[in-house]
């Protein structure tokens, strides 16, 4: 029965925001800030997004007494600010208690908390690693009584998993479900995450409102897209991806139901929209929160480092970037062009620093060494490893951060040199194939993404899309001398990285088995490089490093 003195009105308001790993200080601030910004807008209640005291994910730091101490801290100084008769909230931080250190919220409401909430389904699959560092709730709690109005708090993956915390919750007499997540980003994620909620809707019959965190962390980019389902399977209100905001929502009971009466209805990127501004905000929020005042990246006159340029100056602006074009002999007057076209399209510095005299140097003090080998791949490689040095000498010099530019298909293959070319702090592109460089390209010349610092129209040259692609280490050089072409390669290694297919089926789909085994076996054996790689944004479903595990030692070979 419903109780007669509860409100048939409740306003609830969304926080989604850009939390900071260990900034428990500066998340308490951006809390208290968000709640004084619902209180204006007339909230009752204010949901934040899970651990947002201790920001997400914080990985071993949990493991520290000190930071437990200070999250929860933070969170009995946050209910405190409630007895001004304002909003209340929901939070989450990690809490140490008898049971284990838990994956937690508090309800807080009047001046203090109200309830404590424990995740119960720990996720331990691709990027998440909690049962590492956490201890799942001993037993599903029931709903919480906020001002009347039973509220039932699953965390994150207690919707995702098969513990059925929404159905259980509901049965204990929840009337709404409010649930804090941090959910990263993939491709064609926001379509997951609706199928999902409709799921548990359909099994509780409640509706259910989905906060969901904003921002960069490390390779992790977390993109917002709140949104609530309501007990019809609709969707109740939907609010923006990629954008910091705090959203007030209506909720009504009619016949002991509550519907959302009045929310956003915010548009969601298309895929090429979407992987580029959050290629976008992974890179300024990395830069930015690790202190870096500005970049600096080798600009060769190829799309790789063209698209990588064009997404420093849109997120950072372009007077935190210097471009430094390194030519040597086999460095073609089109790439000159492109690359100073580029540069100035995008109006950031353009350095020009030749690598004559260093590979040169090289070459000298080698000699005697060499003597009586055949030039190759070694000598090639010099050239990298010499522009590598120069941007790592004005990366210390200068104390701008290097943006390496090597994409997934070359990240894939090997087809980068270490200590050169992938000398680096981040690299924005790192999970996209080259063909989705090529897309973003397009998309980008023809597009400002909101929040975007850079220019409009075209900023990356279309001689540096239509051109084939070469990385200029010997005469007429491209990239076609050493790999399948892009289409035919990329379409192969998402079907062994992404899929995890076998070569007979990757076979089945048309492809030339030698130059499956091929593939596959350069997969296998650029693992070593692979590890050594600056972290990048993960975009793909299976990323390199916290998604896809596989040995640095490893015989196996499914070509036979």
């Amino acid at each position: 029965m419903t109780d007669k003195t509860a409100p048939d009105v409740l306003r609830i308001a969304v926080a989604q925001l850009n939390p900071t790993v260990g900034d428990v200080a500066g998340n308490l601030a951006k809390a208290r800030e968000a709640r004084a910004d619902a209180a204006r807008q007339g909230a009752d209640l204010v949901l934040f997004t899970e651990l947002f005291l201790a920001g997400y994910p914080p990985e071993d730091l949990v493991l520290k007494p000190g930071f437990l101490k200070a999250c929860e801290r933070a969170a009995e100084d946050f209910a405190g600010d409630t007895a001004d008769g304002g909003p209340g909230f929901v939070i989450g931080t990690p809490l140490k208690r008898k049971t284990g250190t838990h994956n937690s919220i508090i309800f807080a409401d009047g001046g203090k908390i109200l309830a404590e909430r424990y995740k119960l389904d720990l996720p331990n699959y691709g990027e998440f690693d909690e049962k590492r560092v956490f201890q799942a709730g001993p037993e599903i709690q029931g709903p919480v009584n906020f001002r009347g109005v039973r509220v039932g708090v699953p965390i994150c993956e207690d919707i995702w998993g098969e513990v059925a915390v929404c159905e259980t919750l509901a049965e204990s007499g929840a009337e709404i479900l409010l649930v804090p997540n941090g959910s990263p980003y993939y491709r064609g994620k926001v379509d997951v995450r609706h199928q999902i909620v409709i799921r548990q809707v359909i099994e509780c019959g409640l509706p259910i409102i989905y906060a969901n965190q904003l921002g960069g962390q490390d390779e992790l980019v977390f993109d917002g897209a709140s949104f609530a389902i309501g007990s019809d399977k609709t969707l109740a209100f939907q609010m923006s991806q990629f954008e910091e905001t705090v959203n007030v929502t209506t909720w009504k009971r009619k016949n002991d139901i509550w519907f959302c009466s009045d929310g956003p209805m915010s548009k969601i990127p298309e895929k090429e929209e979407a992987d580029y501004r959050a290629c976008m905000l992974g890179l300024r929020d990395y830069v930015n929160k690790n202190g870096f005042k500005n970049v600096v990246l080798g600009l060769s006159g190829g799309i790789d480092s063209a698209i990588c340029a064009a997404l420093a100056v849109d997120a950072l602006g372009e007077e935190r970037l210097r471009a430094v074009m390194m030519p040597y002999r086999y460095t073609s007057k089109d790439s000159l062009k492109d690359a100073e076209d580029c540069a100035r399209a995008l109006g950031c510095r353009y350095d020009i620093v030749p690598i004559f005299e260093p590979v040169e140097g090289f070459l000298h003090t080698l000699t005697q060494l060499f003597e009586g080998t055949n030039e190759g791949i070694t000598e090639e490689n010099l050239q990298s490893r010499a522009r590598g040095t120069i941007l790592m000498a004005i990366s210390n010099k200068f104390g701008s951060m290097v943006v390496t530019t090597g994409n997934k298909s070359e990240m894939s293959v090997g087809y980068a040199t270490l200590y050169g070319d992938m000398n680096g702090g981040f690299n924005p592109i790192k999970d996209l194939y080259k063909m989705q460089v090529y897309a973003l390209s397009r998309w980008r010349n023809a597009h400002v993404p909101p929040g975007a610092l850079g220019p409009s129209g075209e900023v990356i040259p279309t001689n540096i899309i239509d051109k084939a692609p070469s990385a200029e280490l010997r005469e007429n050089q491209t990239d076609q001398d050493s790999l399948p072409p892009y289409p035919v390669l990329d379409d192969i290694l998402e079907c062994l990285v992404e899929n995890e297919m076998g070569v007979d089926d990757i076979v089945a789909r048309g492809h030339d088995r030698a130059t499956v085994t091929r593939v596959e076996h350069l997969l296998y054996v650029a693992e070593y490089k692979r590890r050594q790689a600056a972290p990048g944004v993960k975009i793909t479903r299976k990323n390199f490093g916290r998604d896809r595990r596989y040995p640095i030692t490893n015989r196996f070979r499914d070509g036979g």
